[in-house]
């Protein structure tokens, strides 16, 4: 047993609750995983105690799936009417998702926008959720229960691993910020790119940590972990302002796993900032 914690609802302004766990484990042979629930048992004095593992193993092998079951998925096939992406349930392809992201191949360098301009790279984009790339990036479930999702939106728990050599090609200092994103969800983008709101709507749709790793402005090497919380829209503070000294280049590393307690589709995005 790895967990057994509860996810109380009592005093609550609202009576929803819940609890997102995530577990990195290695086997050499076959793995099988169960996420139980059932009401707290009771103590002899009518307090709450937790499970025990009989007590879960006995729900394990005489229970049921949880109900009720929500919405049948959308097929990927499927053209026209409401998109219902359906609960995440099985096993996804992909662990991990390595990029450099540069101008092309041949030079392996980011040029660094215009002062006052953006480039943003799409994370975990979905269908309906493409944000006008036309790339659908969340991986197929290789195993799934026949009512639920095909894919793996969010792709949850996979590693992203992302290095952005920028160069400021400029005659001029130029300070460059990079954020992690949630714009709000388009499939096709409206005239002036990526849209955000103020106030932001209230639902969080980001939880997790980012990892850093860059060279400051005095040639140290720095790593930083930045927990984010974003609501949908939300306009953000940058990760990381950089400057970047004329001709010069700094690789900048960016490493998150996608939280499970998240909801796609979010972006990466590299400022150059005006004078």
């Amino acid at each position: 047993m790895l967990l057994n914690h509860p996810i109380p609802v009592r005093n609550l302004e609202k009576p929803v609750n819940g609890r997102s766990s995530f577990f990195r484990l290695r086997s050499s042979g076959k793995v099988y995983v169960a996420s139980l629930a059932m009401f707290a048992k009771k103590n002899a004095d009518g307090s709450d105690r937790g499970p025990t593992l009989q007590e879960w193993q006995t729900l394990l092998t005489t229970g049921n799936f949880a109900g009720p079951r929500d919405k049948t998925p959308t097929p990927p096939d499927a053209t026209g009417g409401k998109l219902i992406y359906g609960r995440v349930a099985g096993v996804s392809g992909g662990s991990q998702w390595k990029a450099d992201l540069v101008d092309n191949l041949k030079d392996q360098t980011l040029t660094i926008p215009q002062p006052g301009k953006a480039i943003s790279y799409g994370l975990a984009t979905l269908r309906g959720g493409r944000l006008g790339t036309g790339q659908n990036q969340t991986a197929k479930m290789l195993v799934r229960y026949p009512d639920t999702a095909y894919e793996a939106h969010g792709n949850y728990g996979v590693e992203y691993k992302l290095s952005l050599p920028l160069s400021n090609n400029t005659q001029e200092t130029q300070t460059v910020t990079v954020t992690l994103e949630t714009p709000l969800k388009e499939d096709k983008l409206a005239q002036g790119g990526l849209r955000f709101r103020k106030p932001s709507l209230d639902f969080p749709f980001f939880r997790g940590t980012v990892k850093l790793s860059y060279i400051d402005e005095t040639g140290k090497p720095q790593t930083r972990y930045v927990h984010l919380w974003h609501r949908v829209g939300q306009v953000l503070e940058p990760l990381l302002k950089l400057p970047l000294k004329p001709g010069s280049q700094s690789m900048v590393k960016v490493d998150v796993i996608y939280p499970p307690d998240s909801t796609p589709p979010q972006v990466l995005t590299v400022r150059t900032l005006e004078k």
